[in-house]
């Protein structure tokens, strides 16, 4: 039953992120992309479902986001990245946690490598696309991480609320 909840529960936060994702676009400068609330969704995937079940609902979700988006181009890039910053802030999260650190600070420690991760994986894998050009969008990257890291934040006391989440979390 355990593998069964995680599952579902992994399906449920692929679509959250992928309408996450979809539903509020603020256009970032120079890019063709755009800041979302669906990198909170990346974040409490990894929190709340763990290393790989968190991974895989918020790559796929957002794979999902610039498929359905049009950005055809990105959805491997999109899937690598947010799947391994789910699965980095997962591990962070627990590691946090297993020093007494309370659930909001450690959530915030966990936006800041998912900003680094952010900024990073696409200037990386957008190197080899569009070479010294990719660096042009770590600013906005950034700026795109720095919000996840808001909305996370702000969500973790309510998704912590969820009898079944707030045991998972314990889990981890």
């Amino acid at each position: 039953m355990e593998k069964t909840k995680r599952l579902v529960y992994g399906a449920l936060f692929a679509a959250l992120t992928c309408v996450a994702t979809m539903s509020i676009h603020i256009p970032t400068p120079g890019t063709g992309g755009y800041i979302h609330p669906g990198d909170a969704l990346v974040v409490l995937s990894g929190i709340v479902l763990g290393p790989l079940y968190g991974g895989l609902a918020a790559g796929i979700g957002s794979a999902l986001a610039d498929l359905i988006g049009g950005y055809y181009i990105y959805v491997p890039i999109t899937f690598a990245v947010k799947f391994i910053i789910s699965a980095v802030v997962a591990i962070v999260f627990r590691k946090a946690s297993s020093f007494g650190i309370p659930k909001i600070p450690s959530c915030m420690i966990c936006g800041i490598f998912s900003t680094a991760l952010v900024a990073g994986g696409y200037c990386f894998f957008e190197y080899f696309l569009y070479g010294a050009g990719a660096f042009a969008s770590v600013p906005s990257n950034i700026i795109q991480g720095i919000s996840g890291l808001i909305f996370s934040t702000i969500l973790l006391p309510v998704v912590s609320q969820i009898p079944d989440f707030r045991a998972n979390m314990q889990k981890l």
